[in-house]
């Protein structure tokens, strides 16, 4: 039977087709309609969790492989980083039912706050990786990842793109391989215990299993040779290989899929076959590399495909074909339309409100990132998951001596942040003396990537009950004195200054939270605000609130602010900034 499926569907697929009984992922776009999928469609037979983080995610995964039971564990790229430290020992000790770690790559930074190459994950840690070109190998070598890794006793990485996870295709499914549930749990410590003796022997063991994939890799069915034209030879894999197919479709391709180890015999082989060899990929050139250091003579790489951003279609047939299209970008004689808050985003009124203070704002990974954007501008800085609170602290003690109130610093965190690896950042302040307010915007939602439960939602994904954790006594017991815990509202613009103030003038760790729900998952809306014509003076101020709802309209002394009621949520902060009570409630 066939299905039109989207990668990230092909894949929950191709994992219940494996026989996986337990998944665990942290949301992330592109990677996170895979767990989605799999508690949608296939949580029958597989048990599947949200995890505070990526290493966390990975760590079950492990023991739950451990166990005996396939595993998968989901991320997008930036969460490998997270993960790297078990997945470097999970290497070591390996696995007993199948382990496979999805990196799902985004090059461009569609929405990501880096852009980096996940392939070199594979080289670095030693795993072996697999690469689908579209939707249907994204289920069968999901499939094919479970199989090497039980053969090979190794986790395996498999590295997909945005093209891939969020493109739709055509899937032959099949159906699910039921496998023998665990029933005893061996003792085997010097295999899965890493003391510096046990783990010393593993290293060569490990180059070994390298070796013989190397081996594997040459009559794999995941790497094959499609002989045409063989002036032009073409190496490639995943999306690039489609890109390449549909510029030159008559030429020599070694397509890849089995990425690391490459198969050395069939590179060599294929290239005496050709007259020229090309290497078409994305981002960076790690098949390049690893072809050249073979002694094949590659005659074109990086030097025809940018090493930067997305590939794309027109571009490779550009640089293989010689032909050039002429595709207008997307946004030719359109404005612009900078991404903003949701009308009646709690977080609107806090970035109002730090901007007034002028205060050094330290950031984190979430929608309220948005508050470094115009018309705020009050986000001065942001790194990583968790680094908002972390970095607050390093700012806030090299400039103590700083009577400047304008060098004092709020870390800006959300609650499914805080959890990811902002508790350990409140750890490292309040136990070395830091003075920072950190401001956890608790929404009670994971809310950019579309709404996913945390462990303050007091539910899992599985869609059963679960304690609420609650963050005001969290950090109450982390060692924040109780008189420098505040919750205030949000959408109390007055309240939100008065308290940051009062904090911010204490020399002790301080931590300010919010407990309005995303608008968004909660459908939250009031009666919709309009504007008194009489009272505006077109001031504009209410501009400053960055509401799609608002807007000004007619001409000369007629314009006025505007408030479109299908957009408003009544939430008020527009009404709050303005100083002629020109909006109220309708």
């Amino acid at each position: 039977m066939k299905e039109v499926l989207l990668g990230n569907e092909a894949i929950a697929r191709g994992a219940w087709e494996a026989g996986v009984t337990f998944a665990a992922a942290y949301p992330g776009t592109p990677s996170t309609e895979i767990l989605q999928n799999i508690k949608a469609d296939y949580s029958k037979d597989i048990y599947c969790q949200w995890s505070p983080n990526e290493k966390t995610a990975l760590e079950v995964a492990v023991g739950a492989a451990i166990a005996g039971a396939r595993s998968l564990a989901c991320m997008k790229h930036v969460g490998v980083n997270v993960a790297a430290d078990p997945l470097f020992t999970a290497v070591y000790t390996g696995i007993r039912g199948g382990l496979v770690l999805v990196s799902a790559d985004d090059p461009y930074l569609h929405s990501s706050q880096n852009e980096q190459d996940n392939r070199n994950y594979a080289k670095f840690s030693k795993i072996p990786m697999l690469e689908p070109s579209d939707s249907q190998e994204a289920k069968d070598f999901l499939k094919a990842a479970f199989e090497i890794s039980e053969q090979f006793d190794t986790p395996v990485l498999f590295r997909t793109t945005t093209r891939i996870n969020h493109s739709k295709g055509v899937v032959e499914v099949g159906s699910r391989e039921e496998r023998p549930k665990p029933t005893d749990l061996p003792r085997d410590v010097k295999k899965y215990t890493m003391l510096p003796g046990f783990a010393r022997p593993k290293h060569p063991v490990i180059e070994e299993k390298l070796a013989k994939l190397k081996e594997y890799g040459v009559t794999s069915p995941l790497n094959r040779v499609e002989m045409g034209d063989t002036s032009l030879g073409i190496i490639t894999s995943g999306i690039s290989y489609a890109y390449a197919k549909e510029a030159v479709p008559g030429a020599s391709f070694l397509k890849l899929g089995l990425t690391y180890p490459l198969p050395e015999a069939l590179i060599r082989d294929f290239a005496q076959h050709v007259d020229r060899v090309v290497v078409v990929e994305e981002l960076d050139p790690f098949l390049e590399e690893q072809v050249r250091l073979l002694g094949v003579e590659v005659s074109h790489g990086k030097d025809l495909f940018p090493i930067v951003g997305e590939l794309e279609p027109g571009v490779v047939l550009e640089k293989l074909a010689g032909v050039k299209t002429a595709v207008p970008a997307a946004a030719a004689g359109l404005p612009t339309r900078p991404p903003v808050m949701c009308p009646g985003c709690s977080h609107r009124g806090v970035f109002h409100v730090l901007k007034k203070l002028k205060v050094f704002v330290s950031g984190d990974i979430g929608c309220y990132t948005l508050g470094a954007l115009p018309p705020f501008n009050a986000m001065h800085a942001c790194l990583c998951m968790g680094g908002s609170i972390t970095m607050a602290h390093g700012i806030s003690k090299v400039m103590a001596g700083s009577t400047d109130p304008l060098n004092r610093t709020v870390a800006v965190i959300g609650d499914s942040t805080f959890f990811h690896s902002g508790i350990t950042g409140l750890i490292d302040m309040i136990w070395n003396g830091g003075n920072s307010v950190v401001m956890i915007q608790d929404n009670r939602i994971t809310a950019m990537t579309g709404g996913q439960q945390t462990p303050g939602t007091g539910q899992t994904l599985m869609g059963a009950e679960a304690p609420q954790i609650d963050i005001e006594k969290l950090v109450l017991t982390l060692g924040v004195k109780p008189a420098n815990v505040r919750v205030v509202n949000a959408y109390d613009l007055k309240q939100v200054e008065t308290v940051l103030k009062e904090e911010l003038s204490k020399p002790e760790p301080s931590v300010v939270i919010t407990k309005d729900p995303c608008v968004l998952n909660y459908r939250i809306k009031d009666r919709p605000m309009k504007v008194d014509p009489e009272a505006c003076t077109a001031c504009k101020q209410c501009l400053q609130v960055s509401c799609i709802a608002l807007s000004m309209q007619g001409q000369g002394d007629e314009r006025k602010a505007s408030i479109d009621p299908n957009f408003c949520t009544g939430c008020t902060v527009c009404s709050q900034v303005c100083k002629f009570d020109a909006i109220q409630q309708a």
